[in-house]
């Protein structure tokens, strides 16, 4: 199973990022081929239909072809004044957006229709980011993605994670661990 794993923030010391390849640590020890993605790695401008009209970015196909190819997904999602950030959106929204004339892209449901997606979070609030997956699920959902049913937040990031990037807490492994295999458990079933 290809398992994509990203962050909504490109912040150096993200907690999110650290969460992210946490998860796909997680992920690869399932048995999954997976690809930690980026989105620093790619240079994609605030969504406007008037700069598409122009013709879409080139990083915006790599990011749709990265995201068809994995029919499996963790999303770790910082949180900002309560809702998920504007970086996860506008690749959201980019990702979605259909390209006039492509044999491959002109049909908005792809890449995100039927990917199975789980969320993660983390934040040093006691929610733990869990805001930002309550706004972000009807997002996916709308855009026809199987949501997971578990999710998972880690609370107090700012202590939750050792010099080397591993959570500190079983209970967040855990917790994070069943959202990765549930996830791919899933993609499984859905694929086959």
């Amino acid at each position: 199973m290809k398992l994509l794993v990203f962050a909504g923030s490109t912040r150096q010391q993200s907690f999110n990022r650290r969460l992210a390849r946490v998860a796909a640590g997680l992920g690869r020890e399932a048995g999954a081929e997976v690809t930690l993605m980026e989105l620093a790695d790619f240079d994609i401008p605030l969504y406007n239909a008037d700069l598409e009209a122009r013709g879409t970015p080139a990083d915006v196909l790599r990011l749709k072809e990265t995201m068809d190819a994995h029919p499996a997904w963790i999303i770790a999602s910082p949180e900002y004044n309560g809702s998920y950030t504007a970086l996860l959106k506008n690749t959201i929204d980019w990702a979605s957006s259909p390209v006039a004339g492509h044999p491959v892209w002109s049909n908005g449901d792809r890449p995100l229709a039927g990917k199975v997606v789980g969320m993660l979070s983390a934040s040093n609030g006691r929610l733990g980011g869990l805001r930002s997956q309550s706004h972000l699920a009807p997002l996916l959902v709308n855009a026809h993605c199987w949501l997971a049913p578990k999710a998972y937040a880690v609370s107090g990031a700012a202590s939750a994670f050792d010099d080397q990037g591993a959570l500190v807490h079983a209970h967040d492994a855990a917790g994070v661990r069943a959202v990765v295999e549930q996830v791919l458990w899933a993609a499984g079933r859905l694929q086959g």
